[in-house]
């Protein structure tokens, strides 16, 4: 079911550790306050109003929800149970730490109409966990969602490959391990460097280099795959490209690009291309791609860098894209001569890590 999204941002708020990568307050814009009572129910009431959505959800973005004192806890929860009550609103989902979960507050927010968890867990590498400061092992994870799980909660888990002492092997180690889990979803963030975080001083010292653009696409396109043949959806890929964090100067290094996540899944559809017509009887000739309305813009390319590959490249000349509503996301069919070959993106590509050749 579709939601409206009603979100509340309270970065660092609870937060016991300052991670090497961290700086919410520029990555959200926010100023860090807690809304008021009355703010929390007007913006409900306003944002309910607008949506062309039934269901509502109540999200509070950034800080360790579950490490707040219980009375802040409550300030923000309280006012909502008059709303879920009478139905005004259907979920809350907050965001927290795996080590500030345990069964009590698990319980706890279940009570108070928490549905959805999602957990900072970025590696569960122990070593890249110490050199990122999160304060936590890997063993925290896999107790925080287990606690999560048998209080019914849905729980999302968000991973940041490229951190310090990261590889793309120990990234996809970390989803292999996360994907074992089974989490309700999965939100993938490459490591940017931040002004004024800690991950900068490294840089700057020359301890730590960033992947590339290219390296993190790559990793990523890898990555979701993976994710989409385990049956996990990730809803998200690369950091949301807020205002305050497109400010000259906040960026220091690192893949970030507003559209990261169209670079990914234009990989996959330029990797199942190359596969069709160069395995198939279709690749002779003009093609005419066939895909999902929703697939075109990522068939083509940014800047329609796809088709550019296939003609300098293959030799491939393409005289159309069409979108095909009888077409699932995930499929791609070309047409030549006559003669037309279907083929999936998760079940006919696969990818080993010797895949990952960009640094």
């Amino acid at each position: 079911m579709k939601r409206c999204i009603v979100p509340f941002f309270i970065a660092h708020r609870g937060c016991p550790h300052r991670c090497v990568f961290c700086d919410q307050l520029k990555i959200s814009g926010s100023k860090n306050q807690f809304p008021a009572i009355s703010e929390i129910i007007d913006t409900v009431i306003a944002y309910r109003k607008s949506s062309r959505f039934a269901a509502v959800e109540v999200a509070f973005f950034g800080g360790s929800f579950t490490a707040l004192p219980v009375e802040e806890q409550e300030q923000l929860l309280l006012p909502l149970q008059p709303l879920i009550a009478d139905g005004r609103v259907d979920s809350v989902r907050v965001s927290t730490r795996p080590d500030a979960v345990n069964a009590l507050n698990a319980a706890y927010l279940k009570g108070m109409g928490v549905s959805t968890v999602e957990l900072g867990v970025q590696s569960m590498s122990d070593e890249v966990l110490l050199l990122a400061g999160r304060g936590h092992n890997s063993q925290s994870v896999h107790e925080a969602v287990s606690f999560l799980k048998d209080a019914g909660i849905t729980v999302g888990l968000q991973l940041m490959p490229g951190l310090p002492g990261d590889t793309p092997a120990r990234s996809l180690d970390s989803l292999q391990t996360v994907l074992g889990m089974r989490p309700d979803f999965l939100r993938i963030y490459p490591t940017i460097v931040i002004a004024g975080t800690p991950l900068e001083n490294l840089y700057n010292s020359g301890s730590f280099r960033p992947m590339t653009l290219a390296g993190a696409v790559d990793l990523c396109k890898v990555m979701l795959h993976r994710a989409l043949r385990s049956g996990v959806p990730v809803i998200r890929i690369g950091v949301q490209p807020t205002a305050e964090l497109q400010y000259p100067g906040v960026i220091i290094a690192g893949p970030f690009h507003p559209a990261f996540r169209q670079l990914v899944e234009g990989e996959l559809c330029f990797d199942l291309l190359v596969k069709l017509t160069t395995t198939s009887v279709c690749g002779e000739g003009p093609l005419t791609i066939n895909c999902s309305p929703f697939r075109v813009s990522d068939v083509v390319g940014q800047r329609k860098v796809n088709m550019h590959r296939l003609s300098s490249r293959y030799g491939i000349t393409v005289a159309a894209v069409r979108g095909d509503e009888k077409l699932s996301p995930s499929e791609l069919c070309i047409a030549s001569g006559g003669v037309e070959c279907t083929a999936n993106i998760i079940r006919d590509l696969d990818y080993s890590r010797e895949v990952i050749t960009h640094v």
